[in-house]
Protein backbone atom coordinates (compact mmCIF):
# COMPACT_ATOMS: atom_id res chain seq x y z
CA UNK A 1 0.00 0.00 0.00
CA UNK A 2 1.11 3.55 -0.76
CA UNK A 3 1.93 6.03 2.00
CA UNK A 4 -0.02 8.73 0.15
CA UNK A 5 -1.51 11.34 2.47
CA UNK A 6 -2.35 14.32 0.26
CA UNK A 7 -3.84 14.20 -3.22
CA UNK A 8 -5.32 16.72 -5.63
CA UNK A 9 -8.05 16.61 -8.26
CA UNK A 10 -8.74 18.81 -11.26
CA UNK A 11 -11.26 18.89 -14.10
CA UNK A 12 -10.07 20.00 -17.54
CA UNK A 13 -11.40 20.50 -21.04
CA UNK A 14 -15.05 21.04 -21.88
CA UNK A 15 -17.51 20.38 -19.07
CA UNK A 16 -19.53 17.16 -19.08
CA UNK A 17 -22.35 15.86 -16.90
CA UNK A 18 -20.85 13.70 -14.16
CA UNK A 19 -17.82 15.79 -13.21
CA UNK A 20 -19.21 16.60 -9.78
CA UNK A 21 -20.01 12.93 -9.18
CA UNK A 22 -16.35 12.04 -9.83
CA UNK A 23 -15.21 14.74 -7.42
CA UNK A 24 -17.62 13.55 -4.73
CA UNK A 25 -16.60 9.90 -5.00
CA UNK A 26 -12.88 10.70 -5.08
CA UNK A 27 -13.06 13.02 -2.08
CA UNK A 28 -15.15 10.68 0.06
CA UNK A 29 -12.96 7.69 -0.87
CA UNK A 30 -9.79 9.61 -0.03
CA UNK A 31 -11.14 11.06 3.20
CA UNK A 32 -12.23 7.57 4.33
CA UNK A 33 -8.52 6.70 4.18
CA UNK A 34 -7.59 9.74 6.23
CA UNK A 35 -6.09 11.61 3.26
CA UNK A 36 -6.26 15.33 2.57
CA UNK A 37 -7.73 16.40 -0.77
CA UNK A 38 -6.95 19.62 -2.61
CA UNK A 39 -9.19 20.85 -5.41
CA UNK A 40 -7.33 22.46 -8.33
CA UNK A 41 -9.55 25.05 -9.98
CA UNK A 42 -9.85 25.88 -13.68
CA UNK A 43 -8.10 22.82 -15.06
CA UNK A 44 -4.34 23.10 -14.72
CA UNK A 45 -4.52 26.85 -14.07
CA UNK A 46 -4.71 26.20 -10.34
CA UNK A 47 -1.24 24.66 -10.48
CA UNK A 48 0.09 27.82 -12.11
CA UNK A 49 -1.77 30.25 -9.85
CA UNK A 50 -1.86 28.30 -6.61
CA UNK A 51 -4.39 30.62 -4.97
CA UNK A 52 -6.87 28.86 -7.28
CA UNK A 53 -7.01 25.83 -4.99
CA UNK A 54 -9.28 24.80 -2.15
CA UNK A 55 -9.42 22.06 0.42
CA UNK A 56 -12.14 19.49 -0.17
CA UNK A 57 -13.91 17.56 2.57
CA UNK A 58 -17.25 15.92 3.22
CA UNK A 59 -19.07 19.24 3.43
CA UNK A 60 -17.52 20.46 0.17
CA UNK A 61 -19.01 17.61 -1.84
CA UNK A 62 -22.34 17.15 -0.07
CA UNK A 63 -25.25 16.95 -2.51
CA UNK A 64 -23.30 17.56 -5.73
CA UNK A 65 -23.42 14.18 -7.52
CA UNK A 66 -26.62 15.07 -9.39
CA UNK A 67 -25.44 18.54 -10.44
CA UNK A 68 -24.08 19.44 -13.87
CA UNK A 69 -20.91 21.46 -14.35
CA UNK A 70 -18.04 21.22 -11.88
CA UNK A 71 -17.47 22.87 -8.52
CA UNK A 72 -13.79 23.22 -9.49
CA UNK A 73 -14.40 25.00 -12.79
CA UNK A 74 -12.73 23.94 -16.00
CA UNK A 75 -11.02 25.28 -19.08
CA UNK A 76 -10.21 24.08 -22.59
CA UNK A 77 -7.44 26.64 -22.87
CA UNK A 78 -4.17 27.01 -21.02
CA UNK A 79 -2.27 23.87 -21.99
CA UNK A 80 0.85 24.27 -19.80
CA UNK A 81 3.05 22.91 -22.61
CA UNK A 82 1.59 25.41 -25.07
CA UNK A 83 0.49 28.23 -22.79
CA UNK A 84 -0.86 31.37 -24.52
CA UNK A 85 0.77 34.67 -23.50
CA UNK A 86 -0.41 38.01 -24.85
CA UNK A 87 2.38 40.23 -26.10
CA UNK A 88 2.47 44.00 -25.88
CA UNK A 89 1.57 44.40 -29.55
CA UNK A 90 -1.68 42.47 -29.14
CA UNK A 91 -0.30 39.28 -30.60
CA UNK A 92 -0.29 35.96 -28.78
CA UNK A 93 2.56 33.49 -28.52
CA UNK A 94 2.80 30.26 -26.57
CA UNK A 95 5.38 29.16 -24.02
CA UNK A 96 6.09 25.98 -22.04
CA UNK A 97 5.10 26.39 -18.36
CA UNK A 98 5.04 22.70 -17.52
CA UNK A 99 8.08 22.92 -15.22
CA UNK A 100 6.20 25.45 -13.11
CA UNK A 101 3.30 23.00 -12.85
CA UNK A 102 5.62 20.29 -11.52
CA UNK A 103 7.36 22.70 -9.14
CA UNK A 104 4.08 23.95 -7.66
CA UNK A 105 2.76 20.40 -7.36
CA UNK A 106 5.67 19.58 -5.05
CA UNK A 107 5.45 22.91 -3.20
CA UNK A 108 1.86 22.09 -2.32
CA UNK A 109 3.04 18.84 -0.73
CA UNK A 110 1.01 16.66 -3.06
CA UNK A 111 1.54 12.94 -3.50
CA UNK A 112 -0.69 12.38 -6.55
CA UNK A 113 -3.11 14.12 -8.89
CA UNK A 114 -6.41 12.80 -10.21
CA UNK A 115 -6.81 14.46 -13.62
CA UNK A 116 -10.34 14.32 -15.01
CA UNK A 117 -10.66 15.14 -18.69
CA UNK A 118 -10.79 14.13 -22.32
CA UNK A 119 -8.09 13.41 -24.86
CA UNK A 120 -6.39 16.80 -24.47
CA UNK A 121 -6.32 16.58 -20.69
CA UNK A 122 -5.05 12.99 -20.77
CA UNK A 123 -2.29 13.97 -23.19
CA UNK A 124 -1.20 16.75 -20.82
CA UNK A 125 -1.33 14.29 -17.91
CA UNK A 126 0.79 11.80 -19.84
CA UNK A 127 3.44 14.44 -20.59
CA UNK A 128 3.48 15.63 -16.97
CA UNK A 129 3.95 12.04 -15.81
CA UNK A 130 7.09 11.92 -17.92
CA UNK A 131 8.31 14.89 -15.88
CA UNK A 132 7.84 12.96 -12.66
CA UNK A 133 4.31 13.93 -11.59
CA UNK A 134 2.30 10.94 -10.31
CA UNK A 135 -1.10 11.16 -12.02
CA UNK A 136 -4.15 8.94 -12.43
CA UNK A 137 -6.51 9.94 -15.24
CA UNK A 138 -10.30 9.74 -15.33
CA UNK A 139 -11.88 9.69 -18.83
CA UNK A 140 -14.47 12.40 -19.42
CA UNK A 141 -15.96 13.62 -22.66
CA UNK A 142 -19.42 13.77 -24.18
CA UNK A 143 -17.75 12.91 -27.51
CA UNK A 144 -16.89 9.35 -26.35
CA UNK A 145 -13.71 9.52 -28.44
CA UNK A 146 -11.16 8.59 -25.80
CA UNK A 147 -9.30 5.36 -26.45
CA UNK A 148 -8.81 2.75 -23.75
CA UNK A 149 -12.32 2.81 -22.27
CA UNK A 150 -15.53 1.35 -23.66
CA UNK A 151 -17.36 4.57 -22.80
CA UNK A 152 -16.62 7.92 -21.17
CA UNK A 153 -18.98 9.51 -18.69
CA UNK A 154 -20.90 12.42 -20.16
CA UNK A 155 -21.68 10.62 -23.41
CA UNK A 156 -24.86 8.95 -22.20
CA UNK A 157 -26.30 12.26 -21.01
CA UNK A 158 -25.40 14.12 -24.20
CA UNK A 159 -26.85 11.33 -26.31
CA UNK A 160 -30.04 11.33 -24.22
CA UNK A 161 -30.47 15.10 -24.56
CA UNK A 162 -29.95 14.88 -28.33
CA UNK A 163 -32.37 11.97 -28.62
CA UNK A 164 -35.08 13.90 -26.80
CA UNK A 165 -34.51 16.94 -29.02
CA UNK A 166 -34.81 14.84 -32.17
CA UNK A 167 -38.05 13.36 -30.86
CA UNK A 168 -39.48 16.83 -30.20
CA UNK A 169 -38.52 18.02 -33.67
CA UNK A 170 -40.20 14.98 -35.21
CA UNK A 171 -43.70 16.27 -34.43
CA UNK A 172 -43.14 19.81 -35.69
CA UNK A 173 -41.38 18.56 -38.82
CA UNK A 174 -44.31 16.29 -39.61
CA UNK A 175 -46.89 18.98 -38.87
CA UNK A 176 -45.29 21.49 -41.24
CA UNK A 177 -43.95 18.95 -43.76
CA UNK A 178 -40.43 20.29 -43.35
CA UNK A 179 -36.94 18.92 -43.31
CA UNK A 180 -34.88 19.56 -40.19
CA UNK A 181 -31.12 19.26 -39.95
CA UNK A 182 -30.03 18.82 -36.32
CA UNK A 183 -26.40 19.56 -35.49
CA UNK A 184 -24.92 17.67 -32.55
CA UNK A 185 -21.52 17.79 -30.91
CA UNK A 186 -18.81 15.15 -31.13
CA UNK A 187 -15.95 16.96 -32.87
CA UNK A 188 -14.13 14.39 -35.04
CA UNK A 189 -16.20 11.37 -33.93
CA UNK A 190 -19.81 10.51 -34.73
CA UNK A 191 -20.86 8.69 -31.56
CA UNK A 192 -23.52 11.20 -30.47
CA UNK A 193 -24.91 11.59 -33.99
CA UNK A 194 -25.14 7.85 -34.59
CA UNK A 195 -26.65 6.83 -31.26
CA UNK A 196 -29.02 9.79 -30.91
CA UNK A 197 -30.03 9.62 -34.56
CA UNK A 198 -30.79 5.92 -34.34
CA UNK A 199 -32.64 6.21 -31.01
CA UNK A 200 -34.50 9.37 -32.05
CA UNK A 201 -35.83 8.05 -35.35
CA UNK A 202 -33.74 10.13 -37.75
CA UNK A 203 -33.92 9.44 -41.48
CA UNK A 204 -30.29 10.30 -42.23
CA UNK A 205 -27.18 10.54 -40.08
CA UNK A 206 -24.04 12.33 -41.24
CA UNK A 207 -20.82 11.54 -39.37
CA UNK A 208 -17.14 12.50 -39.68
CA UNK A 209 -16.26 8.85 -40.32
CA UNK A 210 -18.32 8.76 -43.55
CA UNK A 211 -17.96 11.75 -45.91
CA UNK A 212 -21.43 12.47 -47.23
CA UNK A 213 -22.76 12.92 -50.74
CA UNK A 214 -25.50 15.55 -50.52
CA UNK A 215 -27.24 14.05 -53.55
CA UNK A 216 -27.56 10.75 -51.70
CA UNK A 217 -29.13 12.55 -48.73
CA UNK A 218 -31.55 14.41 -51.00
CA UNK A 219 -32.48 11.20 -52.76
CA UNK A 220 -33.47 9.71 -49.39
CA UNK A 221 -35.67 12.75 -48.67
CA UNK A 222 -37.34 12.63 -52.10
CA UNK A 223 -37.99 8.88 -51.83
CA UNK A 224 -39.71 9.50 -48.50
CA UNK A 225 -41.75 12.24 -50.18
CA UNK A 226 -42.81 9.86 -52.93
CA UNK A 227 -44.09 7.43 -50.29
CA UNK A 228 -46.15 10.10 -48.55
CA UNK A 229 -43.63 10.90 -45.82
CA UNK A 230 -43.39 14.64 -46.46
CA UNK A 231 -40.88 15.41 -43.71
CA UNK A 232 -37.40 14.23 -42.81
CA UNK A 233 -34.92 14.52 -39.96
CA UNK A 234 -31.22 14.67 -40.75
CA UNK A 235 -28.82 14.43 -37.79
CA UNK A 236 -25.47 16.04 -38.56
CA UNK A 237 -22.34 15.66 -36.43
CA UNK A 238 -20.46 18.95 -36.13
CA UNK A 239 -17.43 17.31 -37.76
CA UNK A 240 -19.30 15.92 -40.78
CA UNK A 241 -17.88 16.83 -44.17
CA UNK A 242 -18.88 16.30 -47.79
CA UNK A 243 -17.02 13.94 -50.11
CA UNK A 244 -13.87 15.75 -51.19
CA UNK A 245 -14.62 18.67 -48.86
CA UNK A 246 -13.57 19.98 -45.48
CA UNK A 247 -15.19 20.25 -42.07
CA UNK A 248 -17.12 23.45 -41.37
CA UNK A 249 -15.12 25.81 -39.16
CA UNK A 250 -16.94 28.24 -36.89
CA UNK A 251 -13.83 30.00 -35.57
CA UNK A 252 -10.21 30.02 -36.65
CA UNK A 253 -7.72 28.42 -34.31
CA UNK A 254 -6.00 30.70 -31.80
CA UNK A 255 -2.75 29.80 -30.02
CA UNK A 256 -3.52 27.51 -27.08
CA UNK A 257 -7.09 26.85 -28.24
CA UNK A 258 -8.68 23.95 -30.06
CA UNK A 259 -10.31 24.32 -33.45
CA UNK A 260 -13.96 25.37 -33.13
CA UNK A 261 -16.32 23.46 -35.42
CA UNK A 262 -19.86 24.56 -36.23
CA UNK A 263 -22.32 25.55 -38.92
CA UNK A 264 -22.49 22.31 -40.87
CA UNK A 265 -26.22 21.80 -40.22
CA UNK A 266 -26.99 25.15 -41.82
CA UNK A 267 -24.73 24.26 -44.74
CA UNK A 268 -26.51 20.95 -45.27
CA UNK A 269 -29.95 22.54 -44.86
CA UNK A 270 -29.18 25.11 -47.56
CA UNK A 271 -28.09 22.40 -49.99
CA UNK A 272 -31.14 20.24 -49.27
CA UNK A 273 -33.59 23.10 -49.82
CA UNK A 274 -31.83 24.12 -53.04
CA UNK A 275 -31.91 20.59 -54.47
CA UNK A 276 -35.31 19.34 -53.27
CA UNK A 277 -37.38 22.51 -52.94
CA UNK A 278 -38.40 21.34 -49.46
CA UNK A 279 -38.55 23.97 -46.71
CA UNK A 280 -35.58 23.10 -44.53
CA UNK A 281 -34.64 24.41 -41.10
CA UNK A 282 -31.45 23.84 -39.11
CA UNK A 283 -31.19 23.44 -35.35
CA UNK A 284 -27.93 23.51 -33.40
CA UNK A 285 -28.17 21.76 -30.02
CA UNK A 286 -24.76 23.02 -28.94
CA UNK A 287 -24.00 23.26 -25.24
CA UNK A 288 -27.42 21.91 -24.25
CA UNK A 289 -25.74 18.53 -24.62
CA UNK A 290 -23.15 19.39 -21.98
CA UNK A 291 -25.34 21.05 -19.39
CA UNK A 292 -27.71 19.86 -16.72
CA UNK A 293 -27.94 16.84 -14.49
CA UNK A 294 -26.19 13.63 -15.58
CA UNK A 295 -28.30 10.59 -16.38
CA UNK A 296 -28.31 7.84 -13.74
CA UNK A 297 -25.94 5.83 -15.98
CA UNK A 298 -23.41 8.66 -16.18
CA UNK A 299 -23.79 9.41 -12.48
CA UNK A 300 -23.00 5.83 -11.48
CA UNK A 301 -20.13 5.55 -13.97
CA UNK A 302 -18.60 8.80 -12.73
CA UNK A 303 -18.88 7.67 -9.10
CA UNK A 304 -17.21 4.37 -9.99
CA UNK A 305 -14.40 6.16 -11.81
CA UNK A 306 -13.78 8.57 -8.91
CA UNK A 307 -13.60 5.83 -6.31
CA UNK A 308 -11.46 3.64 -8.59
CA UNK A 309 -8.93 6.45 -9.11
CA UNK A 310 -8.37 6.67 -5.37
CA UNK A 311 -8.02 2.89 -5.06
CA UNK A 312 -5.43 2.93 -7.81
CA UNK A 313 -3.42 5.60 -5.99
CA UNK A 314 -3.70 3.60 -2.76
CA UNK A 315 -2.17 0.64 -4.62
CA UNK A 316 0.77 2.81 -5.61
CA UNK A 317 -0.08 2.97 -9.33
CA UNK A 318 0.23 6.14 -11.40
CA UNK A 319 0.66 7.08 -15.07
CA UNK A 320 -2.57 5.20 -15.73
CA UNK A 321 -6.17 6.01 -16.57
CA UNK A 322 -9.17 4.24 -15.09
CA UNK A 323 -11.36 2.74 -17.79
CA UNK A 324 -14.60 0.83 -18.17
CA UNK A 325 -14.14 -2.73 -19.37
CA UNK A 326 -17.59 -4.20 -18.55
CA UNK A 327 -18.38 -5.35 -16.03
CA UNK A 328 -15.30 -3.95 -14.26
CA UNK A 329 -13.32 -0.74 -14.05
CA UNK A 330 -9.66 -1.40 -14.78
CA UNK A 331 -6.62 0.71 -15.63
CA UNK A 332 -4.81 1.37 -18.89
CA UNK A 333 -1.49 3.20 -19.34
CA UNK A 334 -1.96 6.87 -20.14
CA UNK A 335 0.16 6.27 -23.23
CA UNK A 336 -2.42 3.77 -24.49
CA UNK A 337 -5.35 6.05 -23.65
CA UNK A 338 -3.91 8.87 -25.73
CA UNK A 339 -2.44 6.82 -28.59
CA UNK A 340 -5.37 7.29 -30.97
CA UNK A 341 -8.81 8.83 -31.22
CA UNK A 342 -11.68 6.38 -30.81
CA UNK A 343 -14.00 6.86 -33.77
CA UNK A 344 -17.13 4.94 -34.76
CA UNK A 345 -16.17 1.56 -36.28
CA UNK A 346 -17.85 1.38 -39.67
CA UNK A 347 -18.17 -2.40 -39.48
CA UNK A 348 -19.74 -2.25 -36.02
CA UNK A 349 -23.22 -3.56 -35.34
CA UNK A 350 -24.70 -0.11 -34.61
CA UNK A 351 -23.75 1.14 -38.07
CA UNK A 352 -25.02 -2.13 -39.55
CA UNK A 353 -28.28 -1.72 -37.64
CA UNK A 354 -28.75 1.80 -39.01
CA UNK A 355 -28.15 0.64 -42.58
CA UNK A 356 -30.41 -2.39 -42.26
CA UNK A 357 -33.22 -0.18 -40.95
CA UNK A 358 -32.98 2.00 -44.04
CA UNK A 359 -31.28 5.06 -42.59
CA UNK A 360 -29.07 7.01 -44.96
CA UNK A 361 -25.51 7.59 -43.79
CA UNK A 362 -24.87 9.84 -46.75
CA UNK A 363 -22.86 7.37 -48.79
CA UNK A 364 -25.42 5.02 -50.33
Amino acid sequence: MSSTKRIAINTGGGDAPGLNAVIRAAVLSARSRGWDVLGICRGYQGLLDTHLTKSLDHDSVRGIAHLGGTILGTSNRGNPFDYPVELGNGKIETIDRSDQIVENFHKLGLDALIAVGGDGSMEIAHRLCKKGMPIVGVPKTIDNDLSGTVVTFGFNTAMSVATEAIGRLHSTAEAHERVFTIEVMGRYAGWIALYAGLAGGADAILMPEIPYDIDVVCDKILRREAHGRRFSLVVVAEGARPVGGEMTIKEEREPGRELVLGGVADRVAHEIEKRTGKETRSVVLGHLQRGGSPTPYDRILALRFGAAAVRVIAEGKTSVMVALDPPVVRTVPLAEATRRMKTVPLDGDVVCTAREMGLSLGDE
